[in-house]
């Protein structure tokens, strides 16, 4: 069974037990949980509108991870003027652990 979940405003295209990245998670949480835009079983798929009602998709938190840095160079021709800055993304790793239908309140 596949879900595509959106996290962070990226789409991602998951299944139980994959490890990925996505932007950074600012709450101390260690299970989220993703309402999917659709679901693939085998033959069988389901696209919500916008999510797929009663499906579930569990993960946990892993830990935090830093991307490569990105060095940004801004110049200015024949002035002698250059800064140079960095940056690194930072990432929240999580593992899927179900997907699977919603449990009722």
């Amino acid at each position: 069974m596949q879900a595509v979940i959106l996290a962070g405003g990226k789409q991602h295209l998951v299944e139980p037990n994959q490890t990925l990245e996505i932007d950074l998670v600012s709450d101390d949480a260690k299970k989220l949980t993703f309402e999917p835009l659709m679901v693939i079983d085998g033959d069988k798929v389901e696209v919500g509108a916008p999510r797929v009602k009663g499906v579930v998709v569990a993960a946990e938190v892993l830990g935090e991870t830093k991307g490569d840095k990105i060095k940004v160079l801004k110049f200015k021709a024949k002035k002698r003027v250059k800064k140079l800055t960095g940056h690194r993304q930072r990432y929240t790793q999580i593992k899927v652990t179900s997907i699977g239908k919603a449990k009722s309140a």
